[in-house]
């Protein structure tokens, strides 16, 4: 018990000294405009494209000065150009001018050729394209932000936040005076109020516009669990939350009534934050043996993301050059190991990846629901174009998987390429995954020990497989429950394998200057140093445990005021 205590005190004085250097450390900032850009087609300079985009862009800032939102479109196919503008509709007209003005200036110069784009500025956004979207949604490529203060009470402001937003998009997507726009402000504590605000595009119906919100929602409950303020940047909607008055410009250095005009381009903070993993563990070990209380964030890592300089690129989306079906053949990944499927047969499964099949969203792209010709379910997930780190996870995971073949491991039924879009195909899980099951009031309660034991050993059996049994022997990197799939009879699948990585057989450990993964699952050694091995997976798997058994989140243990 004396080495446990004297780990717990070293872990103590590791973070101590994590802390003290942290606050040296300059904060990764950035201010809008934050861009995306399809990359999909473009056009040429003097083109009837160009000068169609050009004549509706010097268009746009004069509507602006009548109307907060507003979608036009010039030109016969196929150079048509539709565009839309959205203003945050409590800024004034001139300012709803302005930034708009300001916008398409920027989306040209973020985006230059590009026939498809969307430009977020502090107080609007802008978009065009050569395909019609109006009426239509779309949350691919959501950008959630959280505001750089953490809250010292996050598991009140989870609920507050949770209860609040519920209520908030029901308001703006159903009742037909709210105009798709709504806002609120309650108390939270003797010092601080709740304010909210969520808007849509007012050419969405109803429907849309609360899945849109409710999208949103999802984002920031699971970015942004520590912050004191939270943003989704959404192509058909936008969310914010703080705990000042933000609607007329504020910023949270007031604390006051806002009697002017605050600063418009407050700083946000958007690179994930270092700390996380230390705190696991020491939460961990404490839990154990003394059961201080202990809270820790389970924040997504993304050091490849970064640039040189150590800031996140907000917007950074370089040209990919295709890779093709000989890319998986020079690496020992033939046709007749592989189920190469055409993107018809896709298309037509997915509905041509309608809103209704959306599954959830992925790190790198979202999952879609299917039914192929043959009446087989299957989850598709769909590789956004806008990442380059995700072109390098899919080709990592069609190789991995296709050589793996293990119950406990969910199997790949067949791939996509083509042109932009690259897919994956997988049997479909009916049950979700396991953080679906095991953090839900309802379905939690439900989930009885032997099932639990049950989906332990199961994920137990799947990591000793990738370690120790199978032809390669593979790091996970990133196993935490919502990576485990449940099928109907409740047997645990080990999934996404974008970041697994394969060790030699005599190999004890590796480093990477690459970390990535989910901060509250990660050991230290490896967040902190780049050291993986096979215990990193037990580590992970050991978080999980924890989880299967307590029935929390690894971000939310309640606190205990004693030591027993």
């Amino acid at each position: 018990m004396g080495h446990n205590f004297l780990l717990v005190k070293k872990s103590i004085q590791m973070l101590l000294l994590y802390f003290s250097i942290a606050n040296l450390l300059d904060l990764a900032y950035a201010d809008p405009p934050y861009g995306l850009c399809s990359n999909k087609s473009s056009y040429t300079d003097n083109s009837p494209f160009q000068n169609n985009l050009e004549t509706l862009m010097a268009s746009l800032s004069s509507n602006a000065s009548v109307s907060k939102n507003f979608n036009t479109s010039t030109g016969i196919d196929p150079d048509s150009v539709y565009a839309q503008y959205m203003c945050l509709n409590y800024v004034t007209n001139e300012s709803c001018r302005t930034c708009v003005a300001a916008a398409s200036q920027d989306i040209r110069q973020l985006c230059p050729g590009d026939k498809e784009a969307v430009v977020w500025g502090e107080l609007c956004q802008l978009r065009f394209s050569n395909q019609r979207f109006l009426g239509h949604l779309d949350v691919s490529g959501n950008i959630p932000q959280y505001n750089p203060k953490n809250i010292s009470n996050p598991e009140h402001l989870s609920l507050v936040v949770n209860k609040t937003l519920s209520s908030l998009i029901k308001k703006a997507a159903f009742d037909s005076s709210a105009n798709m726009y709504a806002t609120r402000d309650e108390p939270f504590t003797d010092s601080d109020s709740f304010f909210s605000l969520v808007q849509c595009s007012t050419d969405l119906s109803p429907n849309d516009c609360y899945t849109c919100l409710e999208v949103a929602v999802k984002n920031v409950t699971t970015c942004c669990y520590f912050s004191r303020g939270a943003r989704v940047l959404s192509r058909s909607c936008y969310l914010r939350y703080e705990l000042y008055d933000f609607y007329d410009g504020a910023t949270e250095s007031s604390k006051s009534p806002v009697t002017g005009k605050g600063n418009e381009r407050e700083i946000w903070i958007i690179t994930i934050s270092t700390v996380a993993s230390t705190l696991l563990v020491v939460a961990i070990l404490v839990s154990f043996f003394c059961h201080l209380p202990m809270k820790f964030r389970m924040r997504k890592c993304k050091k490849e993301n970064t640039s040189e300089d150590g800031k996140f690129r907000v917007f950074d989306h370089p040209n990919h050059n295709d890779f093709q079906h000989q890319d998986f053949q020079r690496d020992g990944l033939n046709d007749r190991e592989s189920a190469i499927m055409d993107l018809a047969s896709i298309n037509a499964a997915t509905d041509n990846f309608s809103e209704t099949n959306l599954l959830g969203q992925g790190g790198f792209g979202p999952v879609y629901k299917g039914i192929l010709s043959d009446g087989k379910e299957v989850a598709v997930k769909r590789l956004s174009a806008l990442s380059e780190q995700g072109k390098n996870e899919f080709t990592n995971e069609v190789l991995l998987i296709m050589k793996l073949q293990h119950k406990n491991l969910v199997k790949l039924l067949g791939f996509c390429v083509d042109g932009e879009e690259k897919l994956l195909v997988y049997e479909f899980m009916p049950n979700n995954s396991l953080d679906m099951v095991l953090f839900d009031p309802r379905k939690g309660a439900q989930l009885s020990w032997r099932s639990r034991i049950h989906i332990i050993n199961g994920i137990a059996k799947g990591t000793l497989y990738l370690h120790e049994d199978s032809r390669l022997r593979i790091i996970h990197r990133d196993l935490k429950a919502s990576n485990i799939l449940l099928d109907n009879n409740m047997n645990p699948k080990i999934s996404d394998f974008g970041m697994a990585r394969i060790m030699e057989a005599n190999e004890g450990e590796a480093n990477t200057v690459r970390i990535v993964g989910t901060y509250g699952y990660m050991a230290p050694e490896y967040a902190m140093e780049g050291l993986y091995s096979t215990k990193s997976d037990v580590f992970s798997f050991g978080v999980i445990l924890l989880e299967i058994i307590t029935g929390r989140k690894n971000s939310g243990f309640p606190q205990i005021e004693t030591c027993s």
